[in-house]
């Protein structure tokens, strides 16, 4: 079967709602292993920091947690934009799925940010470009489910919010690029594909086990959302077709 009528074929709600369930199964049974394990490294194997002491170890859940805000919101995006294109009403389903999650993504990484900044920048906010950035894509998050959530009919919000998760967009390489275009706090990126990490080995595996378990677990959550989200559209959809029958 060619690979586009295989996504086409899935791009149906009813066939999506069947196999979104066995993935988010399947998606789980891979995190709580790596979960398990990149805690266990992280917390009992890896060094302590020599400049930060144990305090560094809040990067295996912030650094996960950052990426996954940015990651989620470009996802977000990319079905808004595949919605509007086709008019598609899986990918509006999949990016409404999405903006809770990513928000919480964020929270998480501003959280934990502070956490970990407060003893090693001896405050817990400053109004550094990264951590400004950041701030702005939670609110484009809170905005974007806010607005979903005042527009009466479900095609009006859809393509509401599509255009507002198309806007936003240009802050997520702003976010990523911030620590190299402006002079911050922050510091540069640890793990970089183009030249070897800086960081002990044990760190290294213990944030990437850590990061592939926390990025199961979101898509995992997502698809799940997202299979109840067709669940009241489908249900949604019928009332109103049989309220319309009744009345002609």
């Amino acid at each position: 079967m060619h690979p586009g009528s295989l996504l086409y074929r899935y791009a149906a709600p009813v066939r999506f709602h069947a196999l979104a369930g066995p993935m988010a199964r399947a998606l789980w049974l891979i995190a709580v292993p790596l979960g398990v394990a990149g805690l266990v490294l992280g917390f009992f194997v890896a060094p302590t920091d020599a400049q930060q002491g144990e305090v560094y170890r809040i990067l295996y859940l912030h650094v996960p947690a950052a990426w996954l805000s940015m990651l989620l919101y470009a996802a977000m995006a990319g079905w808004s934009a595949i919605g509007l294109a086709f008019h598609a009403r899986l990918a509006f389903t999949l990016a409404q799925a999405i903006a809770p999650t990513g928000a919480v993504m964020t929270f998480l990484a501003l959280w934990t940010g502070a956490l970990w900044g407060q003893p090693t920048w001896g405050t817990w906010w400053v109004w550094d470009a990264r951590l400004t950035s950041e701030l702005i894509l939670l609110l484009l998050y809170l905005g974007i489910i806010a607005l979903r959530g005042a527009i009466d009919d479900p095609r009006r919000a859809a393509r509401a919010t599509a255009m507002c998760a198309l806007i936003g967009v240009v802050n997520v390489p702003i976010i990523y690029f911030s620590v190299v275009w402006w002079n911050t706090l922050h510091q540069g990126a640890t793990v970089n594909l183009t030249r070897a990490s800086t960081i002990a080995p044990a760190m290294a595996w213990a944030l990437l086990l850590c990061t592939l378990a926390l990025w199961c677990h979101v898509a995992a959550v997502v698809l799940l959302r997202a299979r109840r989200l067709v669940v009241e559209e489908e249900s949604a959809r019928g009332a109103r077709w049989a309220l319309q029958w009744r009345t002609a």
